[in-house]
């Protein structure tokens, strides 16, 4: 009797690393669900969204917009082989990691950030894919991002200083030179963080309902300053990536801007956009095209190529990536567990 209570003893984790096993895999296939849902709500039933998507397929098929789609299309897995080599670069300073690993972890987290608020699900997606320290992992994933977003700050407040300057403050010099000294001043401020990041969690001390993100970052001064140049240099690679995939599909939908005003209204852009929190990825859409089309029209441009570019930018590299992305999620292992060695049940 005594022995057959110590096996039931012994079934009881395996029943519940059984229904764990299937909490893990429903919830995968409700994220799924969620995912195709939402793919098919913004491209399908949207109707600016779906004429964009049409308008993309009738160029690439026919048409002198052809090439350039197809050349943006083309640009998609090197965009994400940027994101995937910084993330690489990061989590390399945490644990043994391949490349395939890190491009893996990327779509994986796209696809989770598909469906979360700001994309939190990308945090998730990639911390999952590691063996351990997945709580430095937190800080490593947020250095990647931070960088992301300092080099489309850099870029993004220059071209709205040329948008102020050109057509709002232009009779006004003193303005001007105020908004020149303030844009200089912002950039230093959101690079002083990066390289100077043991004052940033100084300062995460000093205001108690921001303490607890400090055990969080405070992998960041572990990365020496090299390293942080070659991440910076890699997301300024997939910035001018986006903008020149930006360039061709409004080339491709018939916008013919000139070069340079038409690289300080996509900079404009993408800041904008940056700064603006969403639900999810699909709230992108709606903040970036209005910003597209207000900027782009000051340049004389019509609203409709504009708005076919900036949505089509979206579909190639969020909705595509992001259901390329769920046959990973799929195979996910959320739970990684050491095996125990078996020992013998004794007789009794």
């Amino acid at each position: 009797m005594a022995h057959h209570l110590l096996q039931n003893y012994t079934q009881k984790p395996e029943r519940a690393t059984r229904r764990r096993t299937w909490g893990v895999l429903g919830g995968k296939l409700l994220i799924t669900a969620l995912t195709l849902g939402l793919l098919y709500h913004s491209v399908f039933t949207t109707p600016d969204t779906a004429v964009a998507w049409r308008g993309l397929l009738a160029s690439a098929l026919t048409g002198a917009g052809r090439g350039p789609v197809l050349v943006a299309l083309a640009l998609v897995p090197v965009n994400w082989g940027l994101e995937a080599w910084k993330w690489w670069r990061l989590a390399r300073h945490l644990e043994p990691v391949s490349f395939r690993r890190s491009f893996r972890a990327v779509l994986v987290g796209l696809t989770l950030g598909f469906v979360t608020p700001n994309r939190v699900g990308d945090y998730a997606g990639r911390i999952m894919e590691l063996k351990s320290r997945r709580l430095d992992a937190l800080g490593a994933v947020f250095l990647g991002r931070y960088c992301q977003l300092v080099v489309t700050i850099l870029a993004g407040t220059l071209g709205l200083l040329y948008f102020l300057l050109t057509f709002y403050v232009g009779g006004y010099p003193a303005t001007g030179l105020g908004l020149v000294v303030a844009t200089l001043v912002l950039n230093a401020a959101v690079l002083l963080p990066l390289y100077r990041s043991r004052l940033l969690l100084s300062a995460l001390g000093l205001v108690r309902p921001l303490r607890r993100l400090r055990p969080y970052l405070a992998v960041m001064p572990t990365y020496s300053a090299r390293a942080l140049h070659a991440v910076l240099a890699i997301s300024g690679l997939r910035y001018a990536v986006f903008c020149l995939q930006f360039s061709l599909l409004l080339l491709a939908y018939g916008a013919r801007p000139s070069a340079g005003p038409a690289l300080a209204a996509i900079s404009s852009t993408f800041l904008l956009k940056s700064l603006v929190p969403s639900l999810n990825a699909l709230a992108d859409v709606g903040v970036r095209e209005l910003s597209a089309t207000h900027l782009f029209g000051l340049l004389g441009q019509p609203a409709l190529p504009v708005l076919s570019a900036s949505l089509s930018l979206w579909v190639l590299n969020i909705a595509l990536p992001s259901a390329a992305g769920l046959l990973f999620v799929l195979r996910l292992k959320v739970f990684r567990q050491k095996k125990a060695p078996q020992r013998p049940v004794p007789t009794l």
